[in-house]
């Protein structure tokens, strides 16, 4: 498809704008788990792109209680850090109240709530729990004739549950085309590779057989790659749903923990967070 060149600077623009709101998140994923000297930096890392593009450039939400708002549900509910930078950005909490993370009377727990944070709108944490939250969200759609979306951000570890196949199994035959997963494809757990550990490959090829419009981002964590991919899957008339694979890279934006397992629950302490943070300005 060709372009004018005033469309191309719109869209250059854009691009510019989501990267920039990308690199915030990044930096208060840091300040949070390195606040709390607790949590997961890996994978919120990782899912930066995905996030900062759902939230700041598809998703309708004109508030967290409109009930025909689109939502949201982070399977992966260890990634909280990345899901609380987000709200904050989108200015449904200050930026100081991220330095609570996982501090005793906090709202902002290690796994989201949503009783206590505005804007999650499925409590996450047990692996494989948040798809079958998000099915559910879509099915009520459409037996009310809603038009909200939802979307469901997986890691491919969690893929390795289970209930994760029952809900993508359910979502195809109720046909549910206002649903959209997306995963985290970094290949890494806690334990190490995901292909070590227990592998759930080829994905994308198991997603297409469940029913689902599958495409893969080859690299999800180039914010143009992947707008670009994932608006024309969202264009794209679909009568069941859909799913994108996005190849990315644990930890990120910063080199002594990108595709290293050992960053996927480990904080980092306040010199390593300075670097980090450094490196993520700069880069």
């Amino acid at each position: 498809m060709s372009h004018s060149p005033g469309n191309d600077s719109l869209k250059d623009m854009e691009i510019k704008e989501l990267k920039e709101i990308a690199r915030q998140i990044r930096v208060d994923i840091i300040n949070e788990v390195a606040s709390a000297a607790s949590g997961h930096p890996g994978g919120s890392l990782s899912s930066v792109e995905i996030a900062t593009l759902l939230y700041f450039d598809i998703m309708n939400i004109p508030s967290p209680d409109d009930p025909d708002r689109d939502r949201f549900v982070l399977s992966k509910g260890h990634a909280s850090p990345l899901l609380y930078a987000c709200l904050c950005e989108k200015g449904l909490f200050p930026r100081d109240e991220l330095l609570t993370f996982r501090k005793i009377g906090s709202r902002l727990q290690g796994h989201p709530d949503m009783k206590k944070v505005p804007g999650v709108d499925m409590t996450t944490g047990s692996l494989g729990l948040g798809i079958g939250a998000a099915v559910g969200m879509a099915l009520a759609g459409k037996y009310d004739k809603k038009d909200y979306r939802v979307f469901a951000l997986l890691g491919d570890g969690e893929m390795q549950e289970g209930s994760v196949w029952e809900a993508l199994m359910a979502a195809a035959h109720y046909k549910l085309n206002n649903l959209t997963v997306f995963v985290d494809n970094n290949n890494l757990q806690i334990d190490g590779r995901v292909s070590d550990v227990m592998s759930v490959y080829p994905i994308e090829d198991k997603l297409a057989a469940f029913g689902f419009e599958t495409i893969v981002v080859e690299d999800g964590n180039d914010m143009a790659l992947l707008r670009d991919k994932v608006k024309e899957l969202l264009a794209k008339p679909c009568d069941g749903p859909r799913a994108v694979v996005a190849r990315t890279v644990k930890g990120k934006g910063v080199s002594f923990m990108e595709d290293q397992a050992s960053w996927h629950g480990t904080a980092p302490n306040s010199e390593q967070a300075q670097e980090a943070i450094k490196e993520i300005m700069e880069g």
